[in-house]
């Protein structure tokens, strides 16, 4: 009898020996409006064993627009985003809370905790593959959303009395949105913030341990104690944090890996802790040398392989080819066999 999916992801993220290596394609807009049949072809040969759950919710989010069309989107918490490029989410020009007075004003998007719990361990009982919850709190991406990105980073150095309120507003949201979840039938649980540039962190090692480390140990401490799996996304050099994420307990972790030193990330942490993907969107799976992507996959394997501790996981986003997409899952495949 096969593994199902969701004992493959199970047993890569506990390093037991998993019998393949599991693997999830992240689709953006724009590669299945680009390359409609590609994806078809991909996703048919290569199904992912991770899935997100939807969000059954009672009460719909009010939002307005398409994320993903050129125009204009406001989403669930009010925040207006402007799009220029087709198939790809945009930016926040104007934030919400502009200004401390607006902020007595603001309230988050509470239908969020509208979740039908019912549903959602239907569609987990429906499925054999790992479910992630259909939530994922990004408390300082929200954070430069809601303020914009020049007054946040003025506020994470003053630090005012306004600030700490705010972020304690958005976070107890998340906790609150956190904790539903991790009480279903999910697998596992995601949280997310971009937290580098492509040589550095945003802001200091010492400053994001003190204002947003304590806050993602709270995720994970909810995850844990519901006996669920939890993941974390962050794009950009974050190799200063991740001792502290392997400390706090985090299970899985995507990252650009590609713009970090991947062979000194292995001396340190491969078995410690599972590297969910990703390969380099920014070059290879642009790259017109296909030999480039089953490369990548190659140094990866080499690299976080210990009785599990990989997903095999990329991202078929703007500028990536589908070749060097379906060669990625190919060599992973034969790797595995």
């Amino acid at each position: 009898m096969s593994i199902s999916s969701r004992n493959l992801v199970k047993k890569a993220l506990s390093f037991d020996n998993p019998e393949c290596i599991p693997r999830q394609l992240w689709l953006l807009p724009w590669a299945t409006d680009r390359y409609p049949d590609e994806v078809c072809r991909i996703k048919e040969r290569f199904p992912d064993d991770i899935v997100g759950s939807p969000g059954f919710l009672r009460q719909p989010h009010r939002v307005l627009g398409d994320p993903y069309a050129i125009g204009t989107y406001v989403d669930e918490w009010g925040c207006i985003f402007e799009n220029r490029q087709m198939g790809v989410i945009g930016e926040v020009k104007q934030p919400l809370i502009e200004t401390w007075e607006k902020a007595d004003t603001f309230s988050p998007p509470m239908a969020a905790l509208s979740v039908d719990t019912e549903q959602v361990n239907q569609f987990c009982a429906n499925t054999d593959r790992f479910v992630l919850a259909g939530c994922c709190p990004r408390p300082f991406e929200r954070l430069q959303f809601l303020r914009g990105s020049m007054n946040l980073y003025l506020d994470l150095g003053e630090n005012s009395s306004e600030f700490q309120n705010l972020l304690c507003k958005v976070h107890e949201f998340y906790l609150k949105e956190f904790d539903l979840w991790a009480k279903t039938n999910v697998d596992g649980l995601m949280f997310m913030d971009d937290w580098g540039a492509q040589q550095s962190l945003l802001i200091s090692p010492k400053q994001w341990r003190k204002i947003f480390k304590p806050l993602y140990q709270k995720y994970i401490d909810v995850a844990h104690q519901n006996g669920k799996f939890v993941f974390m996304h962050s794009d950009g050099y974050i190799a200063d944090i991740i001792p502290d994420l392997v400390e706090m307990g985090l299970d899985a972790l995507n990252s650009q890996l590609f713009i970090m030193d991947i062979e000194d990330l292995s001396r340190q942490f491969a078995g410690k802790i599972t590297f969910w993907g990703e390969i380099d969107r920014q070059h290879i799976l642009r790259s017109a040398n296909v030999d480039l992507a089953r490369q990548a996959v190659l140094r990866v394997y080499a690299a976080f392989l210990r009785m599990g501790g990989c997903i095999a996981q990329c991202e078929f986003s703007a500028g990536a080819r589908p070749e060097n997409v379906w060669a990625v899952y190919e060599t992973w495949e034969m790797l595995a066999g």
